[in-house]
């Protein structure tokens, strides 16, 4: 494999973990426009535990999830007591406070940026990212993964029906921020650098729409709508001039045509239906 394509994959993984961390809290009715910030405590806390402390890269990358999960767990309180755009801008927010820290902290090279040591290629980013993808889909046939569905659709009802919609809200949200530290983890050890600039506010728009375009009913919603912002505009360069027009007019054509999302639970439902034998209803003699 190229360089070119090597790095367009780096970043393909990075993307679709990203998407996860944004996935995990809106399947549970949370809007999170504060991924960059997320992001960007696991990259420098990654980075930090390996360049700094001499930590292993595979056990830096975990310990710079956990303290991007807590991080996350400690804000969900008071973040999830607002609801709808409140939410957002919150959120929002949350990622700019944590931008203007590290751009201020120079033990982590403040706006020149830190430099990280350990390099992380794609035998390593790949399979973290499919150990995200596979925990992802493995949580949402839990009993918690029900929940945060549940939670999703109509909160009221499901608090009703037994379903604790604040634990279920604030795991989701941990456990988002824990797979976004993942994703900056692979971005400070891929490029072996890590400035705050790039997790702005671009950066959380960019990913809510993986997320959004992708679909929130399902697991496969991330996935695609992470892989299809990614590639497609690659594709696209065969037309430089036009491709970012070509590209707008896709993404407002799926909105238009697909305002749920491009994978939805109906659509899954209808391709699954002829290879899922029904058993036949029990005959009741009278």
């Amino acid at each position: 494999m190229s360089g070119y394509w090597a790095g367009i994959m780096a970043i393909l993984c990075f993307n679709i973990v990203v998407a996860y961390s944004v996935f995990l809290p809106a399947a549970s009715g949370q809007l999170n426009l504060g991924a960059a910030g997320f992001v960007a405590i696991g990259a420098y806390s990654s980075g930090y535990i390996s360049t700094d402390l001499g930590a292993p890269m595979l056990l830096a990358i975990l310990l710079g999830a956990l303290v991007t999960g807590f991080v996350a767990f400690v804000i969900s309180f008071p973040i999830l007591r607002t609801r709808g755009v409140y939410m957002v801008l919150a959120t929002f927010a949350f990622a700019e406070v944590v931008q203007g820290v590290f751009i201020n902290l120079e033990v982590f090279g403040a706006a020149a940026g830190y430099p990280v040591a350990a390099f992380a290629d794609l035998n390593v980013i790949v399979p973290l990212t499919i150990g995200v993808v596979v925990f992802v889909f493995f949580l949402m046939t839990t009993r918690l993964g029900l929940s945060m569905r549940a939670v999703h659709d109509d909160e009221p009802v499901a608090t009703l029906f037994g379903v604790h919609a604040r634990f279920t809200q604030v795991t989701a949200f941990t456990l988002g921020g824990v797979v976004a530290g993942i994703g900056g983890a692979i971005w400070a050890h891929n490029f072996n650098y890590v400035e705050i600039q790039n997790f702005n506010i671009l950066l959380s728009i960019f990913v809510l729409l993986y997320v959004l375009i992708g679909g929130t009913q399902t697991a496969f919603g991330p996935l695609i709508g992470a892989v299809f912002f990614t590639l497609m505009p690659e594709a696209l360069r065969v037309s430089e001039e036009w491709r970012f027009v070509i590209f707008g007019i896709l993404i407002i054509l799926m909105m238009v045509v697909r305002p749920e999302g491009l994978v939805t639970r109906t659509m899954l439902d209808r391709i699954k239906g002829p290879f899922i034998r029904r058993k036949p209803a029990p005959v009741v003699d009278s």
